[in-house]
């Protein structure tokens, strides 16, 4: 009789220890399949968030480049306008469609326009801002007539917030530009100059009127 029930001890002890072992296994699995849940969620998180990071540098505009350019308008006597233009500070070189630019995105230094005359070529990030400072750029190219610059020189000189430099790009031998305005003229004695000087110099289009033209780069 003893034997019996000993033997029956022995055998329901035998089938708990079974049963915890069941338990144990069954809570090990869970642990193994919640941390690879886990890790799969964490790693899809990570991919998810680095998507929209990069999404998000990609579309903030901090890049000239990568805006488009509004289409130029031309008037009846040749003018050519464009729509707004970007007036982002960067430091990297931005790649203008136009010859001279007349506007977008450009240095936070301006070059010094207070009736400037430079003789050789300006960095055209730093020509533009002086633009968006109201002044008008007076350039020309190696075609241009000696007359014809010395006269637009004493014109400039002259004139608060206007400069005056060689383009040997641009297409035309003298050229005047404002922003988001530029022009081609004859020379010194095409009366477009006189208006041009006395509609763009700090006129209706400047982004920044009554910004510096000093204290600016200089050659």
């Amino acid at each position: 009789m003893g034997s019996a029930k000993n033997t029956s001890n022995a055998s329901r002890k035998a089938r708990i220890e079974e049963m915890r072992r069941a338990d144990r296994a069954r809570e090990r699995r869970g642990r193994v399949l919640t941390i690879t849940v886990s890790t799969v969620v964490v790693a899809a998180l990570g991919v998810g968030g680095f998507v929209l990071i990069s999404k998000a540098s990609d579309d903030d505009g901090s890049k000239s480049d990568a805006k488009a350019w509004p289409s130029a308008k031309v008037g009846a006597d040749g003018e050519k306008v464009w729509g707004k233009l970007g007036r982002t500070h960067v430091t990297e070189k931005v790649d203008y469609p136009m010859t001279p630019p007349v506007g977008g995105d450009h240095n936070q230094v301006w070059m010094n326009c207070n009736g400037d005359v430079y003789k050789k070529e300006l960095p055209e990030v730093n020509a533009v801002h002086s633009l968006e400072h109201g002044a008008v750029w007076v350039t020309y190219n190696d075609k241009a007539k000696p007359a014809d610059l010395k006269k637009l020189e004493a014109k400039v000189k002259a004139t608060p917030y206007s400069l005056m430099s060689p383009v040997k790009e641009q297409k035309d031998p003298v050229m005047l530009t404002a922003w988001a305005h530029q022009r081609t003229v004859t020379g010194a004695d095409d009366p477009k100059v006189k208006e041009f000087f006395s509609k763009y110099v700090q006129g209706k289009q400047t982004p920044e009127p009554g910004a510096a033209c000093t204290n600016g780069l200089a050659q």
